[in-house]
């Protein structure tokens, strides 16, 4: 049991549950030189429990995901709705991109998926050579609640979740 009486698996449920709520999620990628980049992207997530992006070459984060392959992932509640600005409920996940070739397998099923998500749109997105879709990889996530209630993800599909105990993200034995 975890503080507040939160199991894990009702605090992993919860969690999937908070990111199946989105549409789009906030990507922080840095540049060849390391300078940060701050945007946004609509997303899916697969059966493979990956996240992935269609987004246009023409954009700074496109070619930051293709050069680094590294990626930091943000989902968080409105602050509208938020009960308190600054302990608002968050997912963030550090990630690896992977580009998916064009016209691929893997290309064709994850673009319906898009379609379904997002409709229309993706019939004037689709064909446009200039888009490049990446798979997002999860390395490592954590789901924040509010106060004190920040819990690691050990694996992408959001069933492992862990209380952290410490300033450093670290876990300790209650």
């Amino acid at each position: 049991m975890s503080q507040g009486g939160d199991d894990s698996t009702t605090l992993a449920r919860e969690a999937r549950d908070f990111l199946a709520h989105f549409k789009t999620l906030v990507m922080a990628t840095v540049d060849r030189s390391g300078s940060p980049e701050a945007s946004y992207a609509p997303f899916v997530r697969a059966q493979d429990d990956c996240l992935y992006v269609y987004v246009s070459g023409l954009s700074r984060h496109t070619a930051n995901l293709a050069a680094s392959g590294v990626v930091s992932v943000l989902l968080i509640e409105d602050e509208s709705s938020a009960k308190q600005p600054f302990a608002r409920k968050r997912l963030t996940f550090d990630c690896h991109a992977e580009p998916i070739a064009r016209e691929s397998e893997p290309w064709h099923a994850i673009m319906d998926l898009f379609d379904k998500k997002f409709g229309n749109v993706i019939d004037l997105l689709r064909p446009l050579k200039d888009f490049q879709l990446f798979r997002l990889r999860m390395q490592r996530g954590f789901y924040v609640k509010g106060f004190g209630q920040a819990y690691r993800i050990s694996d992408a599909a959001l069933k492992t979740v862990e209380h952290i105990r410490d300033a450093s993200g670290n876990t300790k034995p209650a």
